[in-house]
């Protein structure tokens, strides 16, 4: 079913009374070991939040999901797990899964996380977070241009696929349940599909 999606509200809710760190401070901290990886957090919408628990549906789901993406990535791209994207000015999630430009060796060299150009599909696995990826990511990632945004949806048993992105968000959704395959684009160039049934658990 294919539908047109319109901006949710964000559930971080009115932020108007507080400060929003930049993508920039966010690093900084970062840096300084203000921040570190067993915090557990991710930058949406200039706060800092912390990211969702993992039951084992969605770790068998990612893992899947992973494994059946790899072979249909073409040469000069890469698959990075559970890493920050850039997104200016306000926002820098870690998508279960990104397809990148490039090596992953390239941003080690430029001291950086990929930002939002350099990436051509965001894939969430979504159960407990499944509101979160609906809104805030969706609209960070829409924000930053991303071209096509998954929603492995434990919760209702299908696919969601995001295109067309904009400002206000994506334009178009498209659902895909068991017994469906999903058309594979990188960077607007399709590598093949892959069945529902071989993503959810």
């Amino acid at each position: 079913m294919t539908t047109i999606t319109s901006p949710p509200q964000r559930v971080n809710g009115p932020i108007s009374d507080l400060f929003q760190f930049t993508v920039e401070h966010y690093e900084r901290m970062g840096a300084a070991g203000i921040l570190t990886e067993d915090d557990r957090v991710e930058l949406l919408n200039g706060l800092v939040v912390t990211k969702m628990t993992k039951g084992q549906p969605r770790t068998a789901a990612l893992i899947d999901t992973r494994d059946t993406l790899l072979p249909r990535i073409p040469a000069g791209w890469h698959l990075q797990t559970e890493a920050p994207v850039r997104i200016p000015d306000f926002d820098e999630p870690e998508p279960d899964l990104a397809v990148v430009q490039g090596k992953a060796r390239d941003y080690v060299a430029l001291n950086r996380p990929p930002d939002a150009s350099e990436v051509t599909l965001v894939i969430e696995i979504a159960e407990s977070s499944l509101a979160r990826d609906r809104s805030d990511k969706w609209a960070a990632y829409a924000s930053g241009g991303i071209p096509v945004y998954w929603i492995v949806n434990l919760i209702d048993e299908q696919i969601e696929v995001y295109t067309d992105p904009s400002p206000a968000g994506y334009q178009r959704r498209d659902d895909f349940k068991p017994g469906q395959d999903i058309p594979v684009r990188v960077n607007g160039v399709e590598q093949g599909r892959i069945a529902v049934a071989d993503i959810l658990p």
